[in-house]
């Protein structure tokens, strides 16, 4: 989800979903101890419960941005041990990783010295030939012997030579039953099942065998799915009104534009949030086209409102 979850994104995704915790997209320790930490760890208190997700393999760098966000007020901390791409893997950290638990295990010991925080992992079933309910296994075991107790599992091994990472996500078939035998095999842990879940019966399916989901592209491309969630999950929740949705977005919106953003930025992600409703297309193309102007406001966001079907 890098360039997806960033900031703009998590609060548009919040105000659908006020139970919902949120992900940042991924972040190298690299960046965060040697770049400008206060641009990439900033986010907005209502973005509550949120969690920092950290690429690296440096145990003596990722304590260091353990501690910066411990500062900054996160609520759990999830090393990325998923990612594919040819990037993270030469930076020797993301999915590549399985094959080296002691190094993750070392990472995570250091992060949890650091900052009072919950660590996480997010991780894939297995990489390349290493296809197997033992691999993923001793994998796992690693981070509990350092003192891991909730994993966030992508039930798709990774190709790291061969598939791009748009192919990664798609190409190597779902393996659920990996993941619930885990979870069977391990009760004590935390399971959280990602990969291809995007409807209401396929997370009521997987949370009778695991202990959470987590939703990537289907709640980013059509974000109404999390405020469906939300009430299907929590029937006394009241269901938003998108429009109202885009209506509690114009303050923070016209407070970012204040503040130097681009309104494009920020209106990237919200182009899905009526898919499927009548007037869909016109919402997404009046935003693409006139979100990119110079002087682009709030009023692009409420005419493209005023043209959608009262229906939508």
């Amino acid at each position: 989800m890098m360039d997806w979850t960033d900031r703009h994104c998590r609060y548009f995704l919040r105000l659908l979903s006020p139970s919902v915790r949120l992900y940042t997209e991924m972040v190298t320790a690299a960046a965060i101890v040697h770049g400008d930490s206060d641009h990439l760890l900033r986010f907005d208190a209502a973005e509550h419960p949120i969690a920092l997700q950290l690429g690296g393999s440096d145990k003596d760098w990722m304590a260091r941005a353990a501690s910066k966000a411990a500062q900054f007020g996160y609520d759990e901390l999830n090393i990325n041990v998923g990612c594919p791409s040819d990037r993270v893997q030469s930076g020797q950290f993301g999915a590549c990783l399985m094959a080296a638990p002691a190094t993750v295990a070392e990472c995570y010991k250091a992060m949890r010295a650091e900052a009072d925080l919950p660590v996480t992992v997010k991780t894939r079933i297995g990489i390349d030939d290493k296809d197997s309910y033992e691999f993923l296994r001793r994998f796992v075991d690693a981070l509990v012997s350092a003192g891991c107790d909730t994993f966030i599992v992508h039930a798709r091994i990774a190709i790291l030579e061969g598939l791009s990472p748009k192919e990664n996500r798609t190409v190597p078939p779902l393996n659920y039953e990996r993941v619930y035998r885990l979870k069977q095999d391990c009760p004590d842990l935390h399971i959280v099942l990602n990969g291809g879940i995007d409807s209401l019966q396929k997370v009521d399916t997987a949370l009778q065998h695991v202990d959470s989901v987590m939703i990537g592209r289907a709640a980013y491309h059509t974000p109404y799915f999390l405020a469906e969630l939300d009430a299907h999950l929590q029937p006394d929740s009241e269901l938003p009104a998108r429009r109202d949705v885009v209506q509690r977005m114009l303050p923070y919106i016209e407070r970012e534009l204040a503040a130097g953003e681009r309104l494009h930025r920020i209106t990237r992600h919200m182009t899905g949030l009526f898919s499927g409703q009548p007037g869909a297309r016109s919402w997404r193309r009046s935003l693409s086209e006139n979100a990119y102007r110079q002087d682009a406001g709030v009023d692009v966001l409420v005419n493209a409102l005023q043209q959608m079907p009262m229906a939508a």
